[in-house]
């Protein structure tokens, strides 16, 4: 069993699953009471990004998948991420282009805040709906009717800020 590291942590512990195995597990449970279909290629790419423990490229997926699948191509990767972003099992992270397992596998698709270290590329996943919810009240506020939201903040974690003073 492989733990996930706190590269992608999450701040609210007690809602997200801690391990590569129980998350695969929990995905594939959503997938049986939601009658979706978890292919051997999107469990493979999903068992991936769980043992990570940090954001993946998709073409870093792609390599690791030709040890075991001799036929894995681009269009094959990309597909598995397609489903499991559509039904909420990952999260892209568009402004470094790579992939998290959602510590909400379960759950109904929502935004989630991220914060990106731009040192070692860790991701902390930030359970605070009060952003969520506020970003969407001012939007309607402005007139604004939002159907997606993705807020990326840039920065330095704590322990990368913690080697830079040692």
């Amino acid at each position: 069993m492989t733990l996930m590291s706190h590269d992608h942590a999450c701040t609210d512990p007690k809602h997200h699953v801690h391990d590569g195995d129980a998350f695969v597990q929990e995905v594939e449970r959503s997938c049986e009471q939601r009658g979706l279909r978890l292919t051997p290629i999107r469990a493979h790419a999903l068992r991936l990004i769980a043992d990570a423990g940090r954001p993946v490229k998709a073409y870093e997926l792609l390599d690791q998948m030709k040890a075991t699948h001799d036929a894995a191509a681009p269009p094959t990767v990309y597909r598995a991420l397609d489903f499991l972003l559509e039904h909420g099992f990952i999260h892209k992270l568009a402004s470094i282009n790579a992939y998290v397992g959602c510590h909400h596998p379960g759950a109904a698709q929502h935004a989630v805040p991220f914060l990106i270290c731009d040192r070692c590329q860790s991701a902390t996943e930030l359970e605070d709906e009060r952003i969520v919810e506020l970003l969407d009240a001012r939007a309607r506020a402005l007139g604004f009717t939002a159907q997606a939201q993705t807020l990326e903040v840039h920065g330095v974690c704590a322990d990368c800020a913690g080697k830079e003073a040692a």
